[in-house]
């Protein structure tokens, strides 16, 4: 570790040293990315061509004007099994006050439907149970443009759920997960459809509703005894995002999927 800054006698010694320090050190990306690429490169590319590229995929809803409603699918740059829901209009996160409009789009719902993208990345067909979804807090996020983690759940979030499942009910309950207590309530059916996750939470927690920046929001698919559902799990996150409860390399599905081995 440097005990000071270097000081240069030259300006040309100054300027070699800074211009070697920029090519070591990583580009960042701008806060505004997420929105560029889908706004300007894969709606225009699908409208012009029908072409999502450099996104997997884009939808509009025909019953609206396109800057209002839709979204893009986009492979994270992470790479793995993780991709992003990014809705085609502007919002910059999850206390974007149009999320909990009446006529506002469900889009956990349309990222639970998109979860067969994750095949590829994690090279097997992933179960539903072991599917995972994130939105990380205003003060936790790299990006400030509404995106929708889809990767599978980490082996700690599994592990928990599994255990925990038969406790859980309509009603926010503390759970502790890797370290972190959140509040976790269920969501029973194979669908997100009519039970919109930021609604829930906002509607369940009236201290989140009044700052939802300042909320992770996970939604984890589990199987329970009275059929298929979801957990929801939320906490106030200032540096530990939910996103990080996800795991790109599917290691649950690998080892559901792995051969028994004899005794």
């Amino acid at each position: 570790m440097f005990g000071g800054p270097i000081r240069c006698g030259l300006a040309l010694s100054c300027a070699i040293g800074a211009a070697l320090i920029g090519i070591n050190r990583p580009a960042q990306a701008a806060r505004d990315d997420l929105q560029r690429i889908v706004q300007r490169q894969c709606l225009p590319d699908w409208l012009q061509r029908h072409d999502p590229a450099p996104c997997l995929a884009v939808q509009v809803r025909a019953s609206a004007a396109v800057k209002d409603a839709g979204y893009a699918l986009l492979a994270d740059r992470k790479g793995g099994a993780h991709f992003l829901l990014i809705p085609l209009r502007t919002l910059s996160g999850i206390e974007s006050p149009a999320l909990l409009r009446p006529d506002a789009p469900n889009y956990f719902a349309a990222a639970w439907d998109a979860r067969a993208h994750l095949l590829p990345g994690a090279l097997r067909l992933v179960p539903d149970e072991d599917v995972g979804l994130a939105v990380n807090s205003h003060f936790s996020r790299g990006q400030d443009q509404l995106h929708i983690h889809i990767e599978c759940q980490g082996e700690a979030l599994h592990a928990k759920l599994q255990a925990a499942a038969p406790q859980l009910s309509t009603h926010w309950m503390p759970l502790e997960v890797d370290g972190d207590t959140y509040l976790v309530r269920r969501v029973l059916g194979g669908t997100l459809q009519g039970a919109d996750p930021v609604r829930l939470l906002a509607e369940g927690l009236p201290a989140a509703r009044a700052h939802m920046g300042y909320y992770t929001l996970v939604v984890a698919g589990v199987q329970f005894r009275d059929g298929a559902g979801f957990a929801l799990l939320t906490r106030r996150a200032v540096l530990r995002g939910g996103e990080r409860l996800l795991d790109n390399t599917c290691a649950v599905a690998a080892e559901a999927a792995a051969p028994a081995r004899p005794n």
